[in-house]
């Protein structure tokens, strides 16, 4: 690291975010317990020490600046750190408290998720969690959840995005499966394969048959909505499905059909709004998650 680049102090940078935060000097000497004239000089020194002008009266009030606006994140991202480092120091995670919503899968909900939850306890138990289980994507923007754990990143300018585990998805089946109906050799032989289908099985023919798979709609004989029953009619011998790999290998009676076919890529990603910034309990949640997934 180049020391000699970092030229201003912790209190400048602090003076800053509140005073961009609260809107107003005064309102932010209030919230860090300082005079206004005090604040005043580090946020002048700040600007001094950067070069560049960060904030401008419009009226009675302050204003950021173009330059301003754009080192706001930067600030916002150390005043987080700073705010993790406390707690970690001085125990003040057991303190947090409120609620938190978090949306998953069925399987990520009822295998994944708990052990998480059990260490989330210990750290913060003044944090109470609702935990969503549904395939559905939960819109965060309307605050349908606070946390979403989801395979698809998310597109929405307003929702930030944790890429925590890259995972694959191939076929398996059960072991029972496989010894009534023989242990498939090449694709051909699943030509007549029973199949179970996740949800709209339509859209998971093209998936297959870009395996080199020829099955079309006439394979699938069960079909379901719910991660859960999904899995349990695969460990049930009723038929060949696609598991994440994850998944699949909680249970030891599955085995991996065809395990030379090209794996589908799965990723997984903690997704959350904007007030991931500001939010102590929100933040503390979602980083024990990546911590846990990673």
């Amino acid at each position: 690291m180049n020391w000699q680049a970092v030229s201003f102090d912790w209190n400048q940078a602090r003076a800053f975010l509140a005073t961009a935060e609260e809107g107003s000097l005064s309102a932010a000497a209030r919230a860090l317990g300082q005079t206004q004239p005090t604040l005043s000089r580090q946020v002048a020194a700040l600007e001094k020490e950067l070069g560049v002008t960060l904030f401008e009266r419009v009226g009675r009030s302050l204003a950021l600046t173009q330059p301003g606006l754009e080192l706001l994140d930067h600030f916002r991202a150390m005043g987080d750190a700073a705010t993790r480092i406390s707690l970690a120091a001085s125990g003040q995670s057991q303190a947090i408290e409120g609620h938190v919503r978090i949306t998953a899968t069925h399987m990520m909900a009822t295998y994944h998720l708990p052990p998480v939850l059990k260490e989330l306890r210990q750290r913060a138990p003044g944090i109470e969690i609702d935990v969503v289980a549904s395939s559905e994507v939960r819109d965060l923007t309307r605050r349908e959840a606070d946390i979403s754990i989801r395979h698809g990143r998310p597109k929405q300018p307003d929702l930030i995005g944790k890429l925590v585990r890259e995972s694959v998805a191939q076929l398996y089946a059960s072991r029972d499966y496989l010894e009534r109906h023989g242990r498939p050799q090449s694709a051909d032989d699943l030509s007549n394969a029973e199949l179970i289908g996740f949800d709209d099985p339509e859209l998971l023919v093209p998936v297959l048959n870009s395996l080199g798979l020829s099955v079309s709609r006439r394979n699938f004989k069960l079909t379901t909505a719910s991660g859960t029953v999904f899995v349990q009619l695969v460990r049930q011998g009723l038929g060949i499905s696609i598991l994440v790999k994850e998944d699949a290998e909680l249970f030891p009676e599955l085995e991996p059909v065809l395990p030379n076919l090209t794996p589908i890529p799965v990723p997984t990603w903690l997704v959350t709004h904007r007030e991931l910034r500001t939010s102590r309990r929100i933040r503390l949640v979602f980083d024990l998650l990546a911590e846990s997934f990673s």
